[in-house]
């Protein structure tokens, strides 16, 4: 049914509960399971430069240290839970507007399943902040699971 899983993961709590989600599901199913990182292009144009922006919209995290580290930890964490289960992991970085890239890799990767963590922000908080999840839900066709931190 799920041949391929898309995991969008920062590395955060409620990107966890996610990965252990479509971990047992990709387990259940036989999936290959794919680890995407979004350096959220929007909330740092104004530290750096444009050059910068620009390598990272490709995923060329090489001279910024900091980001790359953060980038393998986050899909790692997916690789390492994964791999114990016998599951096949494709990790890929890149930077954008999170919920667009998460809707094109899925679309350009032909992901059968999206599993996607929320925090679970309702009312005023999550019309102010906005939601990953909740824009991914409306950008795509793809099935998507989303996996709220608190009930998780």
């Amino acid at each position: 049914m799920y041949e391929r899983i898309l995991i969008p993961t920062d590395g955060s709590e409620t990107a966890e509960a996610a990965i252990d989600h479509a971990v047992t599901l990709a387990n259940n199913c036989g999936s290959e399971i794919h680890a995407l990182y979004v350096a959220n292009t929007q909330s740092i144009t104004l530290t750096l430069g444009a050059e910068q922006v620009d390598r990272i919209r490709q995923g060329r995290f090489d001279e910024m240290p900091e980001l790359r580290e953060e980038a393998e930890a986050a899909t790692g964490a997916v690789r390492e839970k994964a791999e114990a289960k016998g599951i096949d992991v494709t990790e890929h970085h890149s930077g954008g507007v999170p919920h667009k890239m998460i809707t094109k890799y899925a679309e350009d990767n032909d992901m059968d399943l999206i599993v996607i963590g929320s925090h679970g922000r309702s009312g005023v908080g999550k019309a102010i902040l906005g939601s990953v999840a909740a824009r991914t839900l409306r950008g795509t066709h793809i099935p998507t699971l989303v996996i709220d931190k608190r009930g998780a």
